[in-house]
């Protein structure tokens, strides 16, 4: 097995980074209304045991016959054998997925791109850092596994909040975790777009929420947001004017990601290819951009 680093820092199993090796489902969690969380399995155990990913990148997902897309990774990163992906049944390759479901075969090749700074914050020199998680609608699945890294070594961070967003509670994701991560450490909040019957809790935007924070020691607080790129614009905005420093604002973004390696081009943001510079990029690297309506 040919192990070696990726420019982004994370773990490519092997040389050709254009060969895939077959899953197979093992189970299928529903989650929301066209939303479901699917557990792959190696069919090759030496492969399995050697595969390795960083929480934020990502694997590319191939049907045969129909094409491959790039999926986040859901699941814990230490532990690769419980390897859930949460999928939105949206086109060609995700809308057969949904058909297969559990047994179907699939060939993934991966993991690939950036992750999310969880070693940076744990790792930390001086006063333990403050970490904000902001998730809208179905961004929480590329956070979802640094919640679990962060849970790993919770005893190494001061304060950690998450602020979920969603058009409706029936979008929610994980909701079922929620009292288990606030058991864990963390401070779990939620708003709606719209209030439903039987919803109680906050209504509006997410960015409301994060406007509403008190921070202790905003210099000294890392950021982290997945969702759609018109929110986390709006999120950055309210991080810096709650004294956030802009290096310590990440976005995991994602556009029409092909090949994975940077060579189609179709995920290009302004200077950055997403597949391969990203997805979770620091905030200056990519304000610019961000900025350009349409782009």
């Amino acid at each position: 097995m040919n192990l070696k680093k990726t420019s982004a820092g994370g773990i490519a199993l092997n040389a050709d980074p254009w060969q895939a090796h077959e899953v197979r489902v093992v189970q299928v969690i529903p989650e929301t209304l066209g939303v479901a969380t699917y557990e792959l399995e190696f069919v090759d155990p030496a492969f399995a045991r050697d595969y390795h990913f960083l929480p934020g990148q990502f694997n590319m997902l191939y049907v045969p016959g129909i094409g491959e897309s790039a999926i986040s990774i859901s699941s814990p990163a230490d532990s690769p054998e419980f390897l859930r992906h949460t999928i939105r049944a949206v086109g060609g390759v995700t809308d057969a997925i949904a058909a297969g479901g559990k047994g179907m075969s699939l060939g993934l090749r991966g993991p690939f791109g950036s992750s999310w700074p969880t070693e940076s914050c744990i790792q930390h020199v001086g006063a333990p850092k403050d970490v904000l998680l902001v998730a809208g609608g179905i961004g929480l699945a590329p956070l979802r596994s640094a919640i679990y890294e962060l849970i790993r070594y919770r005893e190494r961070l001061a304060r950690i909040v998450l602020l979920i967003g969603s058009r409706t509670a029936d979008d929610l994701l994980y909701l079922t975790e929620y009292e288990t991560w606030k058991e864990q450490g963390i401070e779990v909040h939620t708003t709606v777009d719209k209030k439903s019957e039987g919803w109680e809790g906050n209504v509006g935007v997410v960015t409301a929420l994060l406007n509403q924070l008190q921070l202790a020691q905003p210099e000294n607080t890392v950021l982290m947001t997945c969702g759609p790129e018109v929110m986390m614009h709006h999120v950055a905005e309210s991080a810096l004017h709650l004294q956030i420093r802009a290096d310590n604002i990440w976005l995991s973004l994602e556009r029409n990601m092909n090949c994975a390696i940077g060579i189609c081009g179709h995920c290009q943001l302004g200077p950055e290819f997403l597949c391969k510079d990203g997805p979770v990029l620091a905030y200056p690297r990519v304000a610019e951009w961000l900025k350009v309506q349409g782009l």
